[in-house]
This record gives structure tokens, sequence and C-alpha cells, in this order.
């Protein structure tokens, strides 16, 4: 593992011109251990496959190489969990595959009285054709280098700051768990059968998708309601000129929702959606290094603000679906929403080919501000103009473009 980190080591070296200051090389190392984990011969890194266990072995490794100490079962690396995998979801249950999946889990022991658990899942969806995939074409590697490498890689630059750090005030627990692809398999099952008691654990910090942060800078950063704390001291996080666009729920679908639903306070951070989620395109040389560097000196600024306020009070949440009014829709537009604009109306953030949308000629960053009848102001006010039509429905779509307005006719 390691000849081999070295060699990407060196290439990246040389495609940056051999920098020397210590961010770029902070920088470069975040870049290494994306480009590994996304590398082809990982082949997707699926739940239960050899690709799994060698990105395991190669999370272990940087581990070790840290300095953190197994936290696993018998003092292994690994929290090892079986599953039945269906490859069709909707086949007969007698098909299922046996499988083992493994969570990597690392300590760093500071004799304190709780611990923080900092985390992120590392596998993906293979080669696409076990569920999941947003890709038409043939079986393909699906690479994952935002979903999740990004936050693999932003784990491991975190728990080095935090080993040479004066911050003792809490132990720190590094999980990287699997099975997340399928349905938070992982975090599910470490809960369920933990290595370390559940009442010493403070908060949970998760990372799911923090290789993407847009030039505007923004972050969505879920669970801030979890903690009466969690708000006020957001207000006070000053790093890169990031700006955080907060949801109060504790539930969503990674594995801080695993750790909420056993009364832990979480925070999940997420850099948005792009046209390339779950797809085979979703590769290294398209992530924002410099934005997980930012993304992780952001959580180490929570992290610090936070190392001498003892254990966090828990509070339970609503679900962002009961924060505003349910809405059930028939219908779908074929738009990926930009969930981390922070602005007035629905941001596009992708197009899908051949849907309603992309037939109707709207564009990736056009905001959507009108459905029909329904003012969109957000996500939510979206939804609802999606609930209002049928199939075979045609309606006026009215979005900004630029600094103008512009009505679509859009067939559903």
């Amino acid at each position: 593992m390691k000849i081999i980190k070295n060699t990407i080591l060196i290439a990246v070296l040389f495609i940056s011109g051999f920098a020397t200051a210590q961010t770029e090389k902070i920088i470069q190392d975040l870049q290494v251990d994306v480009v590994f984990l996304a590398c082809d011969m990982m082949q997707g890194r699926e739940t239960g496959t050899p690709g799994e266990a060698m990105a395991a072995r190669y999370i272990s490794s940087r581990f070790e190489e840290i300095g953190l100490k197994p936290k696993g079962v018998d003092g292994t690396w690994y929290h090892p969990f079986d599953f039945k995998f269906r490859s069709n979801p909707h086949g007969d249950p007698k098909d299922a595959e046996a499988r083992t999946g493994k969570n990597v889990v690392a300590f760093l022991d500071n004799g304190a009285d709780q611990t923080v658990v900092i985390g992120g899942h590392y596998d993906h969806l293979g080669m696409g054709d076990g569920g999941g995939s947003l890709h038409a074409g043939e079986p393909a590697i699906h690479n994952g280098a935002d979903d999740n490498a990004s936050g693999i890689a932003a784990m491991f630059y975190i728990a080095e700051t935090l080993k040479a750090s004066e911050l003792k005030n809490n132990n720190y627990l590094f999980i990287a768990f699997s099975g997340e692809e399928l349905g938070l398999y992982g975090s599910k099952n470490y809960v369920m059968k933990p290595t370390l008691p559940l009442d010493k654990m403070n908060y949970l910090i998760n990372m799911d998708m923090v290789g993407r942060l847009n030039e505007e800078k923004v972050i969505a950063i879920n669970g801030t309601g979890t903690a009466p704390v969690w708000k006020s001291t957001l207000e006070k996080i000053k790093v890169a000129g990031i700006t955080a666009k907060t949801h109060d729920s504790g539930i969503g679908p990674s594995d801080h929702t695993s750790f909420y639903n056993e009364g832990i306070p979480v925070l999940h951070f997420f850099s948005g959606q792009h046209s390339d989620y779950h797809k085979p395109g979703d590769d290294s040389h398209l992530v924002n290094y410099k934005g997980i560097y930012e993304i992780s000196e952001y959580i180490l600024a929570i992290i610090k603000e936070l190392d001498d306020d003892g254990k966090l009070v828990y509070t339970k949440t609503k679900a962002e679906s009961q924060d505003k009014e349910a809405t059930a829709f028939k219908v779908t537009l074929g738009v990926m929403p930009d969930y981390v604009y922070n602005g007035e109306g629905m941001r596009i953030d992708g197009v899908i080919d051949g849907r309603p949308a992309d037939k109707a000629k709207l564009k990736k960053g056009d905001i959507i501000i009108k459905i029909g009848d329904i003012e969109v102001k957000d996500i939510y006010d979206y939804m609802k103009g999606l609930g209002q039509h049928e199939k075979g429905d045609t309606v006026t779509v009215v979005v900004t473009r630029g600094k103008k307005d512009i009505k679509k006719k859009v067939t559903f």
C-alpha cells in the first residue's frame, strides 16, 4: 500500500510543480488519498467485495501511519457485519447473496471522559449494477471520488491534526463506515454492537460528499437542531469565507442518522449535489481538493470551540419532511436541486437528459421561482408545485437565468 501511495504522491507532486508550502502539501496529501480510494483498482468499493476489502486495508494502514490505535472487534481495525445482498431489490429474497462488510475503526485516547466520533462512509456502488446507480448505460466502475473518498480523506487530515494538537478534553473515535449505500448497514451495525459505550460518545461529525465545494463556498450542515449549542457555535466559526446552510433534522440519508437515533448529537457536512452523483463520472480529477481542506479546517474550528464545553446536551428534532407540510407528487421535472443554494427559489444543479426539464431547455444554474400558480421560495415550495400536477400536464415554469426571468412550457 505504501509503495502505491508514494507513487501517487510523486505523480501529484509532479503535476502540481513540486509545491513546498505547508497548505499545498496538505492539499496534495488529500489528493493522494482520494485518487487512491477512487482508482479503478478498487472496482467501485462495493460492500462485501474484494474492492471494499482493499480500501479497508488502505484505510487501516493510514490510521496506523497517523499513530492511532485499532478500535474494532477483538483489538483489530475492523468491525465486520453480515448482510444479505440482492442485486435486484425486487427479486426473490431466496436469491440474496450472503456477504460480510467491514467498518474500519481507530481511536485517539486522550484519557478523557467522553469521546467525539468522526466518520464517513467509504463504500460505493461497484459497477453500478447492484442498485442506486443513475447511470443509463452498460455497467461501469463507479469510483465515488466525491461520494465518499472525499469524506475519508478529510477524516485522515482531521485525525492527523487532532493527534498533534493540544485539544485533549475529548477522546476521538474515527470510523470509516461501509454499507452506507445499501441503507446505512455499517453505521446501524456499529451502534448495535459498539466498541465504545454509546453513553461515552459526546457527538458525531459525519462527512459525506465534501469534495465539490462551490465557488460561493456554501456547505450544507444537517443536524443543527440535535444539540442546543450547535447554532451558537456555528455563528462563531469564520474559516475561508465558508457559509453554512443549516438544517435542524438529525435524520437524513447518511450515517449520522444511526447515531442520532441513539440519542447522540450529530452534524453532517455536505458540499452539494452534482450531475456526476452515483454515476461513473464521479472521478478524482473533478474534486475540489482545496475545498476539502477548507471544510476540514471549518470542522476543526468547531471541535476546538467545543473542546472545553464538556458533554453536549442532545435534543430531538423533527424530520425535515415534517417541518413543512409533506407533499406527495406523481411527476418529476428531471433536475438535481442545488441543496447548498442560499438564495430565494430552487436552483438547478443538473438536468437529466431526456426528462421534462431537458426537453423544455432548462439549464444548470437556472433558479426556479414559479411552477404554475405556485411561487417557489425554497425546495419545499418546489415540491409543492410538483404536487399540483399529473403525468401529461403542461405547465408554465418561470426561472431566473442571469438577470432575466424566463418562462418555459414543461410537459410532465
